[in-house]
């Protein structure tokens, strides 16, 4: 029988007679093996931006993904943009939902728009595939379909609570990598105990930070080799990995290339064309050198404190603080730096110390510093004092800063007849100045970084509003205790010359020193 033109969609339960050819077609698509490609190549139509309907051909490397799909419970693929991938999601879905009886098919996109997109790439297919070779349905709506099968496909926004409670077939993740990474984190935890009775996972995602979510999937699938060091054929957590180059498309060749690296900027061609890792969000520090920052372990801890070198005599130290409640909220953090290099020594970071506390181990982390230092007046100590900060100066006080043999280093005050507080007030401005000049370090190549923690947070601390912050869900605290460094740093160079090649921004030109307060 002829399919009526009229029928957007195929009555289910109907009995209908077919022919020999169109029977044998029915088997070739229904083929366990060769069932996805050869639906595929034959009866999956797709819209292309320029020449309208069309069958969907795959080019090699289509071809590839596909059996990626296919051939594997977990895949995961990372491909340049505008290359195919959900498109030949869509129609491996479609085909899956149609010969997979009494299947649940879940797609998961970064956005609404992202899901119904691919919903609709599903439905356009679905209504120009004859009727000898599609499923009838017993619901058609814009974010699901029902077929006569017992199989479903249903599209969803990714949250953190997408699929929980579903028996989940097959999952497709799309665009994962901008998914925002609490949630990302959150949906994987929530949807992987859902695939534990042996449903597919597809994920599928240009790339974004080298610490998401997918980013994790991406280098657990790569690491192909058992305990023993022998190579396996799928990643250590299950999955195969998948990747394609902008240049297997046989319409791109290299003046392609130079166009859209003319049209996106380096940034964006390297992450959306070249598939590199680097950081889609406007971040306080380039994205092109957030990938070159590598946090190490450290060499040995005092307690919570994490040192990544050993401090040593002759040295200039500034110790920061930049304090919490203590309630298990945002953390309290507290940054060393060797102040004649701005190199990093240590940190130290928690979230459930009380003030009192954090001040002990102030105390204790300037000792410690004094015990190799020997000198006093190369040891400098602060605390930002916005806020709760003035709680954590009623502790100094009480604690006596007679007790911590180093210097408690002061911004220039509040003004003319206002009462002088100890710490350093962070403005917009002076917020601002500082991150600016955190910045030049870092992208100068003159700070040295290395906590990986820090690196954490650095990748996801950006632009808001005229000011920078973490990115919601994400915490700063580490962040905010080296820009307090900084400025500390930034007021000792005036004081100590040997400073001047790391912290100046244009060599030896001299300024007047800015006013600063040493309270002992």
């Amino acid at each position: 029988m002829l399919k009526d033109e009229t029928a957007l969609i195929k009555t289910p339960h109907k009995r209908t007679q077919f022919t020999d050819e169109q029977l044998e077609e029915f088997i070739k698509c229904a083929d366990p093996v060769t069932g996805p490609h050869y639906f595929m190549d034959n009866f999956f139509y797709i819209q292309h931006p320029t020449r309208g309907k069309m069958l969907y051909h795959p080019f090699d490397y289509q071809a590839r993904l596909i059996d990626t799909y296919h051939n594997n419970r977990f895949s995961i693929s990372m491909m340049p943009r505008q290359t195919g991938k959900s498109t030949s999601a869509a129609g491996y879905i479609l085909w899956y939902a149609m010969f997979v009886p009494d299947s649940t098919i879940l797609i998961a996109a970064h956005k609404y728009t992202g899901s119904q997109e691919i919903m609709q790439r599903i439905r356009f297919a679905y209504e120009l595939c004859p009727d000898h070779i599609r499923a009838g349905v017993t619901s058609y709506n814009k974010g699901s379909i029902d077929f006569e099968n017992g199989s479903r496909i249903v599209s969803a926004t990714t949250t953190e609570n997408t699929g929980r409670g579903m028996s989940i077939s097959l999952l497709y993740a799309d665009e994962f990598a901008f998914v925002r990474p609490t949630i990302a984190k959150e949906f994987w935890t929530s949807i992987s105990p859902t695939l534990a009775t042996g449903g597919k996972c597809i994920i599928t995602s240009t790339p974004n930070s080298d610490e998401d979510q997918f980013a994790l999937l991406w280098k657990g699938a790569n690491k192909c080799e058992d305990e023993y060091g022998n190579p396996t054929e799928l990643g250590i957590n299950g999955f195969r990995a998948y990747r394609s180059y902008w240049e297997e498309h046989p319409d791109r060749d290299e003046a392609w290339g130079i166009s859209m690296k003319q049209q996106l900027g380096e940034d964006r061609f390297r992450r959306e064309i070249c598939c590199e890792f680097i950081i889609n969000d406007e971040t306080l520090i380039a994205p092109t050198k957030l990938i070159d920052l590598q946090g190490i372990e450290p060499v040995f801890r005092t307690g919570q404190v994490r040192w990544y070198k050993e401090p040593e005599p002759g040295k200039i130290y500034v110790v920061a603080l930049d304090p919490s409640l203590g309630t298990g909220g945002d953390p309290a953090a507290i940054q060393i730096f060797e102040a004649n290099t701005t190199a990093q020594i240590g940190e130290w970071r928690h979230n459930r110390t009380t003030i009192p506390e954090q001040v002990r181990i102030l105390a204790d982390i300037v000792k410690y510093l004094h015990g190799f230092v020997k000198d006093p007046n190369m040891i400098y100590y602060s605390i930002e004092n916005n806020t709760i900060g003035e709680a954590a100066l009623i502790s100094i006080a009480e604690y006596g800063e007679e007790n911590i043999p180093g210097y408690f280093l002061s911004d220039s005050g509040t003004g003319s007849g206002r009462r002088y507080r100890k710490g350093f007030n962070t403005t917009a401005k002076a917020k601002l100045t500082a991150c600016n000049k955190l910045k030049v370090l870092v992208e100068a190549g003159k700070m040295r970084i290395r906590s990986a923690p820090l690196v954490s947070e650095l990748k996801t601390f950006v632009a808001h509003g005229t000011s920078y912050a973490a990115k919601p869900g994400e915490t700063d605290d580490l962040v905010m205790g080296t820009i307090l460094a900084v400025r500390m740093m930034t007021h000792l160079q005036n004081f100590h010359t040997e400073m001047h090649s790391y912290l100046r921004d244009h060599g030896e030109t001299f300024a007047e020193p800015m006013p600063f307060i040493v309270m002992r």
